[in-house]
């Protein structure tokens, strides 16, 4: 009878789970972690850093300036807005060059022709935003400064808004009307190449 007791008390050992002692912890195979690298988890921000009016004799020179992060690199092209009075102006559509040795943050100035604009405080609200093709607005910021104006002549006739004489970028491309419809053909005819190889596969 002894025999077979001992027997079942080593059976019923053996079906017992087994103690783990700290030393002796089974190691657990790594997971995967969801989150992909840093910079790539960073959110793509851009920050207005600063918008300097410089009045002339009949002109409004307006610089703004921003700063794009993680990087450069992850922007291609970028829209900005200007609003003079709450109201809009043209928007102008600039692309980022993708270089090495370009700094992250850029500016551009647009000259505004103020002929007829009544002198006093105005407000000047810069926008900027990145524009898919469903006219959403993304990675969008604004800032807005007051300004006094104050004309070098009186016009006879006043108007509300200035007009965009022209804008300049530095380190940025600033693509005109005709550019842009030159650039939508290209993104079209490159979007069938594309349609038809996929059909012919």
């Amino acid at each position: 009878m002894k025999p077979n007791r001992s027997r079942e008390k080593m059976n019923s050992a053996a079906r017992q789970p087994k103690q783990t002692t700290l030393d002796k912890i089974p190691e657990q195979p790594k997971k995967e972690t969801a989150e992909p690298a840093a910079d790539s988890t960073q959110e793509k921000q851009i920050t207005i850093t600063s918008i300097n009016p410089a009045a002339k004799e009949d002109d409004l020179d307006v610089t703004i300036g921003f700063r794009l992060s993680p990087s450069k690199a992850s922007f291609s092209k970028i829209t900005s807005e200007l609003h003079f009075d709450g109201q809009k102006l043209k928007p102008v559509e600039l692309r980022i060059p993708q270089s090495k040795i370009a700094q992250d943050e850029f500016e551009f100035t647009f000259a505004l022709d103020m002929r007829g604009v009544p002198e006093g405080e105005h407000a000047i609200k810069a926008e900027i935003f990145e524009l898919w093709a469903s006219e959403e607005k993304l990675t969008r910021i604004s800032k807005e400064v007051t300004v006094t104006y104050v004309p070098v002549k009186r016009e006879e006739r006043l108007v509300k808004l200035p007009t965009v004489k022209s804008v300049a970028g530095a380190d940025l491309i600033v693509v005109t009307d005709a550019e842009k419809r030159i650039y939508r053909q290209m993104e079209e005819d490159m979007r069938k190449e594309s349609d038809g190889s996929r059909d012919e596969w």
